[in-house]
């Protein structure tokens, strides 16, 4: 039997798919949840404590509903060490260790692939280019970073 194709998701496509105010992103994570029984998916403990801080219940609850059925990735201490490193080499800004903790544990959890909305932080070449040469450097296996609409 093939193996499915190992897929983490941050706080920012599971809040896409929920999120009216951005039709055109909403859509197209739509499409991409259409394909999840291709996938194994993952979230981890950081994307549960995300989730557990919005401030609207209705959405926190559907954002909760929609996760549940996704294996949830512990916050370790090699997690930790490498999202250090990602802060240290400039992957990610020291103010955001969180989106640094996204890409540490799904590379630790040697997922396929990292997706995310957030351009600001992850999905950007620069982050890329530096998580690649962080995990070159540390002998981790690599990972492909982008958006849901890339994956399909």
């Amino acid at each position: 039997m093939k193996r499915k194709v190992k897929v983490y998701l941050d706080t920012s496509v599971i809040s896409a798919l929920l999120d009216e105010r951005n039709p055109e992103r909403k859509s197209l994570t739509e499409a991409f949840f259409k394909e999840i029984e291709s996938f194994e998916l993952f979230i981890s403990e950081i994307t549960a404590a995300e989730i557990e801080r919005t401030p609207d219940r209705a959405l926190r609850s559907r954002m909760k509903e929609v996760v549940s059925q996704f294996s949830v990735l512990p916050l370790t201490d090699d997690v930790e060490w490498l999202a250090n490193e990602y802060v240290r080499y400039g992957a990610v800004p020291e103010g955001y260790p969180e989106d640094a903790y996204h890409i540490a544990i799904a590379v630790i959890n040697e997922i396929d692939f990292l997706l995310s909305w957030n351009f600001k932080h992850i999905v950007r070449r620069k982050t890329r280019e530096i998580v690649k040469m962080v995990n070159t450097l540390n002998r981790f296996r690599q990972i492909e970073i982008m958006t849901p609409a890339e994956l399909l």
